[in-house]
C-alpha cells in the first residue's frame, strides 16, 4: 500500500479514535472499581478533554492541507481553552482528583502508541 493512499490514514484516524474510547471506558473502569467513583469520573474528564483535543488537532491538519477553506485558528483555540476552564471548574466544583484528570489526559497519546505498535505488527511491505 503506497503511503500517499488517504484512506490508509482515515483508517488510522478511525482505529485511534475508537482506541481512545476504548482506553478512556476500560481505564474509567478500572479506575472506579479499585479507587471509588470519583476517581474514576476524574479520570473520565480528563480523557473527554483528551478526545476532543484530538478531534481539534485533526481539524486544524484539515484545515492546514492545500485547498482546505480557511478556518479561523481561533474558533480552535477558543474551545480547547473554554473545555479546559469547564473541566477544571467540573473538576474543583466536584471536588475530582486532579491527578487522575491529568492521567486521563494522556489517553490520546497512549492509543497514538498502541496505533504505531499496530502498524509496526501489521505493515505490508
Amino acid at each position: 500500500m503506497p503511503e500517499t493512499d488517504p484512506a490508509f490514514y482515515d483508517r488510522a484516524l478511525r482505529r485511534v479514535g475508537r482506541l481512545i474510547l476504548a482506553i478512556a471506558t476500560i481505564g474509567a473502569g478500572v479506575l472506579t472499581s479499585l479507587k471509588g467513583f470519583h476517581m474514576g469520573l476524574a479520570f473520565l474528564i480528563g480523557a473527554l478533554f483528551s478526545y476532543v483535543s484530538f478531534w481539534g488537532w485533526q481539524h486544524v491538519v484539515v484545515a492546514l492541507s492545500p485547498g482546505a477553506s480557511k478556518h479561523k485558528p481561533w474558533k480552535f483555540t477558543l474551545r480547547i481553552v473554554a473545555l479546559a476552564a469547564l473541566a477544571c471548574a467540573i473538576i474543583k466544583l466536584l471536588g475530582l482528583n486532579v491527578a487522575a484528570a491529568v492521567t486521563g489526559l494522556l489517553v490520546s497519546a497512549a492509543a497514538v502508541i498502541l496505533e504505531i505498535v499496530y502498524e509496526l505488527i501489521y505493515a505490508r511491505a
